[in-house]
């Protein structure tokens, strides 16, 4: 039996990059926001705002993975402690979103902006490139394999259509296999009944 923890299987994020822009005393900020889907994907991004962005002066991000948020991390990039990644971050939790990365360029304008300053600045830029962005609200998907002899099919098949379960990579022999994909919510339930059937093994083999 495979277990499974307790977890909502929908998440909020935005469906493509937005842009975003706060001005003042002379400094720009302009906030490039993104949804992604894991660290490699958001390194490369960062890399090329850097190669685009390679005049200004700093590029402060935050960003939240996971469909629980536990997973995020904020950099000031030498704006003073917690005066710029604190600032994108908090936009990002108050949107209640997720997998999602907000680089903040920053050109100064040759005025100091004070801590006070700089936070509002970094949380308008943010907020107006989330005001810009299509919210989108995403399900996750648990993918596993069935293996089971051919007099055990049409069980395992009546379960996948009762339960309109996707399915792919079939394999129908003497001994069978196919893949199916469903709701992370319903998982230990599709799973229960599948086992229940004689001559049937269940796997998981990755989620999304």
């Amino acid at each position: 039996m495979i277990n499974f923890p307790v977890t909502d299987d929908t998440y909020l994020t935005i469906e493509n990059p937005s842009k975003g822009f706060y001005k003042d005393k002379g400094s720009k900020f302009i906030a490039l926001a993104w949804p992604v889907d894991n660290e490699e994907q958001i390194q490369e991004i960062l890399t090329s705002v850097k190669k685009e962005y390679y005049d200004a002066r700093h590029h402060c991000y935050a960003w939240i993975l996971g469909h629980e948020g536990d997973h995020y991390r904020v950099n000031d990039d030498g704006e003073p402690s917690g005066t710029a990644g604190k600032p994108i971050y908090g936009q990002l939790l108050s949107a209640g979103l997720s997998n999602i990365f907000v680089v903040v360029v920053r050109y100064f304008g040759g005025i100091k902006l004070g801590v006070r300053g700089l936070i509002d600045a970094y949380k308008g830029a943010t907020m107006d490139a989330l005001q810009n962005a299509t919210l989108v609200t995403k399900i996750l998907y648990d993918h596993f394999q069935i293996d089971f002899d051919y007099f055990s099919m049409n069980d395992v098949m009546k379960v996948l259509k009762d339960n309109d379960l996707q399915q792919y990579d079939h394999q129908f022999d003497l001994n069978c296999s196919l893949k199916y994909k469903v709701r992370k919510s319903v998982s230990r339930q599709i799973l229960e009944t599948l086992e229940a059937i004689d001559q049937v093994m269940v796997s998981r083999i990755s989620e999304d």
